[in-house]
């Protein structure tokens, strides 16, 4: 749960600052906003390996049967599509965005401080690919995301099955002093 609210803050945080830099002019604010985009990135590539692995390990808890049963099997497929293809996107911008930056020769020191190595050879029309792959694995990201809040809004506030308050710590630990009994009963109750 942790690493699912420090990857979101996170990933808001370099999704804004990518889409406000591009649109400044060449200037040191811009060098600066780049350069700690790109450390967000190692850094959002670094987290999404270990919960990637975390997951691998402890399996998330499965959706309660009330919820499942309650959903038609679109939204059961959209619900784990969307899960693996967030997954994939946490690992895919932030390599296409070092490869990028490899590739237009601005190599990625992070921090400032520990050179990372080049993850592409230096080459003009390969930046040019990368960037686009980078920008477009970004919107799509932006777009899952997006459908993943609407989705978790929809839950508790329309089909008040509880699902959203299996990612809130505080309310966390009294659901699990609840007695056994559905979710829907849970909310209705609270």
């Amino acid at each position: 749960m942790l690493l699912h609210w420090v990857l979101a803050l996170a990933i808001f945080a370099s999704l804004g600052v990518g889409l406000y830099m591009t649109g400044l002019p060449f200037s040191m604010a811009r060098l600066k906003l780049y350069n700690w985009h790109k450390w967000a990135g190692i850094v959002i590539l670094v987290l999404s390996v270990l919960r990637l692995l975390w997951r691998l390990w402890r399996r998330p808890p499965d959706l309660p049967r009330d919820v499942e049963s309650a959903m038609p099997r679109w939204q059961r497929t959209a619900y784990k599509g969307t899960h693996h293809a967030m997954y994939a996107l946490f690992v895919l911008i932030p390599l296409a965005g070092w490869a990028y930056t490899s590739a237009t020769g601005f190599p990625v020191v992070l921090f400032g401080i520990w050179p990372l190595p080049d993850f592409a050879p230096k080459d003009q029309a390969l930046a040019g690919l990368l960037k686009t792959a980078h920008a477009w694995l970004a919107y799509t990201l932006m777009g899952l995301i997006t459908l993943h809040i609407a989705a978790a809004l929809k839950h508790h506030f329309v089909n008040r099955d509880g699902l959203l308050l299996r990612m809130l710590p505080a309310r966390r630990s009294s659901e699990l002093s609840q007695p056994s009994g559905s979710a829907r009963q849970f909310i209705q109750e609270t």
